[in-house]
Order: structure tokens, then C-alpha cells, then sequence
């Protein structure tokens, strides 16, 4: 039986991929290759994602030839290799899913790291417990992909929770999967907070840049920054800081505000903003282009309060739902753990079929 995926193999551009990862194994044995450390970064940056295609694809081809193998032994009545067939043609399916996921994520920087920024909504201590909340699905999320995490800047709550957080998710298609939760994010749950156990609604909203690599131009100009320094937040005693350690940048172009207070050193800090707002300023940048590009792209929706892109009801039902793909699921404390995969899938087929609509629309 004939078991191979000519086009499925085209798509991917395997036999490219392959002979680039030669040409990047070459370059690793260079003398000197691993002194230029950021060079040697990017290369390993695009190693990963190589990689990753390339095990994706052979595996989808191997479940494939295999179970042609287990067809024929079935054809011939043996009914243990037609059990074994179709559990084998179940694994099939997910493992050819995650490959049509990363067909899906082949924007210009789908694949790089992700800055994820959250910030609670009005309401107080009730918003900034949700806004912990989706701080810890998205830091769960990230975990059980093996994903690197670092937190760059926190602003805790008076009381429980956390006012606004920024951390970088550094993995391979890191941004353009956590991009489908960029938006405002609703919670409707019996308060742990009101002592008469009344129900409370709650909003805080996400925004997601990819991380934008030094090769990418963006000129950001000393004169249009304001750099303000402050004492860091944090426990007291020994860990307390003692020294003007935290940075506030302030683009005034854009009016664009990050903070940064996580490391030790205030030029530390001043480095990692500049890196969020490079980030911030490049997505700004990015969605004008879109925008002008195609004014009726769905995807480019305001985020404000009372947009929200997906509620999370705790009672008196328990549902997760996006309102932007209508994708829900009953499980809401499984996705509060981190299980977002099929959202985001979601979501990526459904910006592609709104920008298919949308170009039909102008033709």
C-alpha cells in the first residue's frame, strides 16, 4: 500500500526545512559560531520552529504508514490489528489537527516569543482576583508547553490579587497562539469577597505582542521618550529595595506607558521596557497596517469594556465561552488550569474564514 502525503509534504516545504537545519547543524560546528551569542540565539530560535514542522510531519507520515500496514493485516481478518487500525487512525486525527494548526500560524511573527500584558477591569479586589486569575491559566498554559516564563513587571492588589501584570512567554509559536486572548475577559462567579455569597461579574482585559527581534527596524527616538525611576514594590525585610530601581517608560508619539520592576538593577529594567515597548509600538504599527489593508477585518476590534471577548460563568452554570468563534466548553475549571488549546485553535480558523469573507466582500 502506497503511504505518503506528496502535497500535505509540499505545503510544508519538508525537503527545505531539512536542508536548512544541515545548513544550521554546519554552521554550529564553526569555530566561533557560539562567542556571537546573539546570533547564535536566532539561529537556535529558528531551529526550534524548523524542527518542530519537521517532527510534526514525520510524525503524521509514520501514524499513516503504519496504519496502512494495520489496514491490509485488518483486510485479511485479523481483528486485532483492525482494533489496534482504529486507535492508531484516532491519534491520526490529533496529531494531523496540530500540524493544520501550524499552517495556520504562519504570520510574519506568529512564531516569535509573546509579551503578555493583563490588566484588572473596575471593581477592585473582585477584578484584580480575576485578573490573578488569568495571569495563572495563562502562566499554566505556558508550563505544560514547556514554554520559559518571565515575569517583568507586577503591580499586586491592596487586598487579594494583582492590578496589572506583564510577563514574556518565550516558545516556539509562543505569540501567535496567545494572541487569540488578546481582548477583555468577563468572570461571573459567587464572590469569595462578599460575605452575603452574592454573585459578582468581573472584567480584566489582555493584550499580546510578539516580541520583537533586533532585525525588525523600529526607530524610537531619545527625545520622544520620558524615562521616570522609582522605588520597587515588593516583600519587606531583607527582599525589600532600597534603590530607584524600577523604570516607567512613556512613549509620547503614542502615548504608550510600560513599566518594568522585576530586576535588580534599574538599567536591567530599562532594558527589558524598551524591549515591551518596541514590542508594543511594532503591533500598533502592524494593526494600522492591517487596518488600512482591509478595513472590515473582524479581528480588529477595539478592546474596551464591555466588548469582551469570552465569559467564564462559575454560576450558576458552568460554561467558558468566546464570543467571537462561539467555541464553549462546560469544563471552565480545566480552562482556568491552562487547557486554552482549543480556543486558540478556534480562533485561528475563525480569523482566517473572517479575512476569506472579508476579501469576498470587496471582490
Amino acid at each position: 500500500m502506497e503511504t505518503n502525503f506528496p502535497n500535505f509534504g509540499g505545503h510544508f516545504e519538508i525537503d527545505k526545512k531539512k536542508d536548512r537545519l544541515k545548513t544550521i547543524a554546519d554552521l554550529e560546528s564553526l569555530d566561533g559560531f557560539w562567542n556571537d551569542t546573539d546570533n547564535a540565539a536566532k539561529i537556535q530560535k529558528e531551529k526550534a520552529v524548523l524542527e518542530d514542522v519537521v517532527n510534526t510531519y514525520e510524525n503524521i507520515q509514520s501514524l499513516f504508514d503504519d496504519f496502512g500496514v494495520l489496514s491490509d493485516f485488518a483486510k485479511e481478518g485479523d481483528e486485532a490489528s483492525a482494533n489496534e487500525a482504529i486507535t492508531l487512525s484516532q491519534k491520526f486525527l490529533q496529531s494531523f489537527s496540530a500540524a493544520e494548526q501550524k499552517v495556520l500560524l504562519s504570520g510574519e511573527v506568529d512564531s516569535n516569543n509573546a509579551i503578555v500584558n493583563i490588566n484588572s477591569g473596575a471593581g477592585g479586589t473582585e477584578s484584580n482576583d480575576w485578573a490573578y486569575m488569568i495571569q495563572r491559566m495563562i502562566f499554566r498554559w505556558a508550563e505544560k508547553r514547556g514554554f520559559k516564563i518571565q515575569m517583568l513587571d507586577l503591580q499586586e492588589g491592596e487586598a487579594a490579587g494583582i492590578k496589572s501584570a506583564t510577563m514574556l512567554i518565550q516558545g516556539p509559536y509562543a505569540y501567535g497562539l496567545l494572541k487569540s486572548e488578546t481582548g477583555v475577559h468577563r468572570l461571573v462567579r459567587i464572590s469569595p469577597f462578599d460575605s452575603n455569597a452574592r454573585r459578582h461579574t468581573s472584567f480584566a482585559s489582555v493584550f499580546v505582542t510578539p516580541e520583537v527581534d533586533d532585525d525588525i527596524e523600529i526607530e524610537i527616538l531619545d527625545k520622544d521618550l520620558k524615562i521616570d525611576v522609582y522605588r520597587s514594590g515588593g516583600a519587606g525585610g531583607q527582599s525589600v529595595n532600597t534603590t530607584d530601581s524600577a523604570v516607567r517608560m512613556t512613549h509620547l508619539p503614542t502615548g504608550i506607558v510600560v513599566t518594568c520592576q522585576n530586576e535588580r538593577s534599574q538599567l536591567q529594567n530599562k532594558l527589558q521596557a524598551m524591549k515591551v515597548l518596541r514590542s508594543r509600538i511594532y503591533d500598533m504599527e502592524m494593526a494600522k497596517k492591517r487596518e488600512k489593508e482591509d478595513a472590515q477585518l473582524a479581528t480588529q476590534k477595539k478592546i474596551e469594556w464591555g466588548s469582551q471577548i469570552r465569559s467564564y460563568v462559575l454560576h450558576p452554570y458552568k460554561l467558558v465561552k468566546d464570543h467571537r468563534t462561539d467555541f464553549e466548553i462546560s469544563a471552565a475549571e480545566n480552562v482556568l488550569e491552562g487547557d486554552l488549546d482549543d480556543f486558540m485553535d478556534a480562533y485561528l480558523r475563525w480569523t482566517v474564514q473572517q479575512s476569506i469573507e472579508a476579501r469576498e466582500q470587496h471582490q
